[in-house]
């Protein structure tokens, strides 16, 4: 493993040089730290923990996140997952502050804004796909606040790396299971959270586009938008059913799981409709077992909430941008035999 004494004596500069260039400490010649960089990358430096360490405790890093709220189950997973991260980086002197809110761009608004009074050094967010969180994303990159969005994305901002499911793709798993599912006429009523969350519309789209094909046989009748509410899920479908009788499917394309099967198991359809929905809460694995749901796509909570806040950490401890931009986590489908 290369050494800082080893990139100094290639770019033909101190070690106290490269040190600042590394781990982001005073004022280097531009040209010159892009050659240190680029000799460190070359080399594939990586800091060791213990100079890993010293350098955090002298920053005592405070990162901020931002989630929805913990009324849909999925998200208690994700908190699991920062949580377990939050303990590691405590013995780095980095601490963690964790803010959980509805589905609202104003209330995702002054969430940021009360991390950035609190001097947070970066935020892990799942944001809201509005173009005022795409502008305080680059606001806070301009001020030298990195974001790195997690669950779901936000385009053309300047946020550092996303770690979350490749949306389009679940949705289309999603269709194909549906599709292999049934053989003679579906019509199919889709819930989903808020048109404003990007990974709902993406669900949606990959799971529209590979129905397209076989349109004459599997019909969607409606969507539905729940915000994520087990009583607004409950109400909606109920409503959505009475109002189409002919609906023999329901894919939930975000959370109001729960609501949404009580209301399908309080009109006596429990095991006659194919249902697809997401995540493996204690919930769904009941829904499940009682066969009112057909199958649930899962995409590692614990991952989501975890592997933001360690680039974060990483990227403001050695000044090491992400190897990748998105981090998508594996598409796991969950039916009964193996829940």
């Amino acid at each position: 493993m290369a050494t800082i004494k080893e990139i100094a004596a290639l770019a033909g500069v101190s070690r106290g040089t490269v040190d600042r260039v590394l781990n982001n400490r005073g004022s280097v010649n531009p040209n010159t730290a892009e050659k240190i960089k680029e000799i460190a990358k070359a080399l594939d430096y990586r800091p060791n923990k213990a100079g890993l360490a010293l350098a955090a405790s002298k920053k005592k890093l405070k990162l901020g996140v931002i989630i929805f709220s913990a009324e849909n189950p999925f998200f208690s997973d994700v908190l699991n997952g920062i949580n377990s991260k939050a303990e590691e980086l405590a013995g780095y002197s980095c601490s963690v502050l964790v803010k959980q809110i509805p589905i609202n761009t104003e209330a995702q608004l002054k969430a940021i804004n009360e991390l950035v009074d609190a001097e947070v050094n970066g935020i892990a967010l799942a944001p809201c796909n509005d173009n005022r969180i795409r502008v305080r994303i680059n606001e806070l990159s301009e001020q030298g606040i990195p974001v790195v969005t997690l669950n779901t994305d936000i385009e053309n901002s300047k946020r550092i790396a996303y770690v979350g499911s490749h949306y389009t793709k679940s949705g289309a798993t999603a269709a194909g299971l549906l599709r292999l599912m049934t053989s003679s006429e579906v019509f199919v009523g889709i819930l989903t959270g808020s048109s404003d969350i990007l990974c709902h519309t993406e669900r949606i789209a990959g799971f529209s586009s590979t129905l397209a094909p076989v349109s004459d046989r599997i019909h969607i009748v409606s969507v539905v938008e729940t915000h994520d509410d087990e009583i607004e899920s409950y109400e909606k479908t109920l409503a959505l059913l009475n109002a189409h009788p002919e609906i023999n499917a329901l894919f939930f394309a975000a959370g109001g799981v729960y609501g949404g099967c009580r209301a399908v198991c309080s009109r006596g359809l429990g095991s006659k409709l194919k249902i697809i929905a997401y995540d493996k809460a204690e919930t769904t694995e009941q829904f499940l077992r009682d066969n009112v749901l057909s199958a649930v796509i899962c995409q590692q909570p614990h991952t989501q909430g975890k592997k933001p806040l360690d680039i974060l950490f990483t990227y403001l401890t050695t000044g090491e941008k992400p190897a990748d931009e998105y981090y998508y986590t594996a598409v796991d489908i969950r039916i009964l035999e193996n829940i």
